[in-house]
């Protein structure tokens, strides 16, 4: 197993009748309903992600001095800086905030940061080096909501600073021309998960015409859903459309670097989505920044030379493939020492090194987390001094972490799910004690486990369709708020696995009530799947569809395997859920519902057995005597419902300890109505696609 807990968010495998009603295919609509969907105008409004949700630019606080100060710089004549970030969020706010001003005419210059020299966000040196150059404005993308030192020092120079941020606000807000973060606590905007380039568009859009802002969002939705994607921001409401509109304008970008990118990502003429994003564009686009050369990124997407271009793009894959050599070195190093240390990873990571590469720790703390189920803290050290960058684990919000240990450090900004810091050496130990005293307090001493959480369990074959997955299409983009569809399957045969890709990757069929399907589990083999042809399995996996050689069909792209529970096992499991009153799917309650013979069949032989003396022996063995009352292809499990209606009712008396069970008759007279028990309602309503 490769998770230690499975989570459902429903246990109704079937899709509502409701959703089905209103159009809704089954499987989007099983996901639908797991997701708190089933309402069919709920579940209409999310698959609309119509123009609607474009919210107004003006509606976010500062927005009308941002638009005041940067027009009066344009009708000026002001050189105007555009001074972005060194990510794939901040590259592309810069480029499209570039572009932007350049179409009105104005005198713009970008500047993005030395990831390595001058760290994250605005600094002094860039300042005095900007307003040397004649700039009289600066204007952030992605960075600036905790810089209030440096923008007084602008001021000072004679540069006024139009700050324009998603990141998490501290206490005090900069004393900027003006500062437009959808975070800002005085800030009414309806939607708070912008990403950077998002707030960028929502800045460009105000600074346009009304009647001209379709067509600027056709121009730039392709750079907003790369930075908002890329950036892991929330992918619902406002982001959910931007994101959908700029996966779209991806596939016939007129950007010549971007076109480029895709053929080197191998994703030319194919459907462009999130994770062509997140595994294809973004990795090359974020080696420039890691690698101190993020103005190759930022060229690529200005540039309008289609041989300038395919240059670019091939230059980021080169720097991609430098990243990727740096990044395991740095792992490796990392997970020996904690395969030496254990405790080193317990309740969180923290660990520094000299020589470490600043622009990679990041990735390696995202895969530490991962791997060791905790939040990861990567500390570069150089000369004294340590930057530091973290992931988070389990909803642990990083930003208020690093809040709490603000008198350790020299810096810090971020989110609740990744961050940065800057910490003098001396104080990397007491750093470790207080993030392990956060995080013991946060967790309550108890261990994080490593937990997927899936929709639903399928019980229906027909709801793993070529249409019905092919359907599931109407529910991207996925990401952060609205991931990929993660279904369950229980009690599948392997009849056939094999390893492929050179033994990293595990190729499996199954046979699933009746019907044969195809599985690939990635990063897995034999061994760590621990499977063989011939096994009885649970599989956790998202649907899809793999075409070859013009051959489409359903594909599950595994996320873990588990032995499946013996057929008493599971029936079991159902029988405590009924009990329980979790949902069940209408499968599970034909089989746990009692026909009226089979009332009949256990009503006699417990009459037999209870003369002169009640049934009384092992649990076990006494529910094997009960079940044999039954005919042969009825399941087991319904002697338990029946035992437990016919108890409620009156009719016998159940006592049971951990290993002993007695059933004893009770006298009565006159006829007793099974049919209203609780548990028999119950599992009517189920059947009747009125309960689950």
């Amino acid at each position: 197993m490769k998770y230690q807990k499975w989570s459902l968010r429903s246990e109704g495998g079937a899709p509502p009748r409701a959703l089905l009603a209103a159009g809704v295919s089954p499987l989007c609509a099983v996901v639908l309903s797991a997701r708190g969907l089933a309402a069919p105008e709920r579940a209409a409004a999310f698959l609309d992600s119509g123009a609607g949700r474009f919210h107004d630019p003006f509606l976010l606080r500062d927005m009308d001095r941002a638009v005041e100060r940067i027009r009066l710089a344009l009708e000026r004549g002001e050189r105007i800086a555009v001074y972005g970030d060194y990510d794939v969020d901040g590259i592309t706010a810069t480029a499209l905030m570039t572009d932007c001003l350049e179409r009105m005419g104005g005198a713009v210059q970008s500047y993005i940061p030395d990831r390595m020299e001058e760290g994250y966000g605005l600094n002094r040196s860039a300042v005095e080096r900007l307003a040397g150059e004649g700039v009289g404005l600066i204007v952030t993308v992605d960075c600036g909501i905790t810089a209030a030192a440096e923008v007084e020092f602008a001021r000072t120079l004679g540069v006024d600073v139009v700050i324009t941020d998603h990141h998490q606000c501290k206490e005090a807000i900069p004393n900027a021309a003006a500062v437009v973060d959808p975070r800002r606590p005085d800030c009414p905007y309806p939607f708070k998960e912008l990403a950077g380039v998002g707030v960028a568009l929502k800045l460009a859009s105000a600074l346009s015409p009304a009647e001209e802002r379709p067509a600027l969002l056709g121009r730039y939705a392709d750079l907003a859903a790369m930075g908002t994607v890329a950036d892991v921001m929330s992918l619902t409401d406002e982001n959910r459309f931007l994101v959908r509109t700029g996966l779209a304008a991806l596939e016939h970008t007129a950007r010549p670097g971007l076109a480029a990118l895709l053929r080197e990502a191998g994703a030319e003429g194919r459907s462009v989505t999130a994770a062509t994003v997140s595994y294809g564009l973004a990795p090359r686009i974020n080696a420039a920044g890691r690698m101190e050369r993020s103005g190759v990124a930022l060229e690529l997407l200005l540039t309008r030379d289609a041989d300038r271009g395919a240059v670019l793009a091939d230059e980021l894959c080169q720097l991609n493939r430098h990243r990727q050599s740096i990044e395991l070195d740095i792992y490796e190093q990392c997970a020996a020492a904690l395969e030496r240390d254990p405790a080193l990873a317990t309740p969180c990571i923290v660990l520094a090194g000299e020589g470490w590469h600043q622009g990679v720790v990041g990735i390696v703390a995202s895969r530490l987390s991962e791997r060791y189920a905790c939040p990861a803290f990567m500390i570069c050290l150089d000369r004294g001094k340590g930057k530091g960058s973290c992931r988070s684990f389990g909803g642990f919000n990083l930003f208020a972490a690093l809040e709490g240990c603000a008198d350790l450090l020299e810096g810090y900004g971020g989110h609740e799910l990744a961050a940065g810091f800057t910490i003098l050496e001396k104080n990397v130990e007491a750093f470790r004690h207080r993030m392990n005293s956060l995080v013991l307090e946060r967790t309550g001493g108890a261990p994080m486990v490593v937990e997927l959480t899936a929709d639903a369990e399928l019980c229906d074959p027909a709801l793993l369709s070529r249409w019905a997955v092919e359907e599931l299409d109407a529910l991207e983009p996925f990401g952060t708020g609205n991931p990929r569809p993660v279904l369950i399957i229980r009690g599948a045969a392997v009849s056939a696995c094999a390893e492929v890709g050179a033994g990293r990757h595990l190729k499996l069929t199954v046979v699933w009530e009746g019907k044969e399907l195809d599985a690939i589990f990635f990063s897995a083999n034999i061994h760590s799947a621990g499977v063989t042809a011939g096994d009885r399995v649970d599989v956790a996996f998202s649907p899809q569809i793999n075409e070859y050689r013009g051959n489409r069909r359903v594909q599950l792209q595994v996320c873990d395997l588990r032995p499946a529970l013996t057929r008493a096992q599971r029936e079991r499991t159902q029988f405590e859920r009924l009990c329980a009153g979790a949902p069940l799917s209408r499968r599970e309650a034909a089989q746990l519902l009692p026909e009226r013979e089979d009332f009949a069949a256990v009503w006699r032989f417990l009459h037999r057995s209870a003369r002169p003396v009640p049934l009384e022996d092992s649990v076990s063995h006494a529910m094997k005597q009960l079940s044999r009352a039954l005919p042969p292809q009825k399941p087991w499990v319904r002697t338990e419902v029946i035992l437990e209606v016919m108890e409620e009712r009156g009719l016998i008396r159940v006592s049971r300890s951990s290993a002993r069970m007695s059933v004893s008759m009770v006298e009565h007279t006159g006829k007793v109505d099974l049919e209203a028990s609780p548990l028999m309602l119950r599992l009517r309503a189920i059947l009747d696609g009125e309960d689950g």
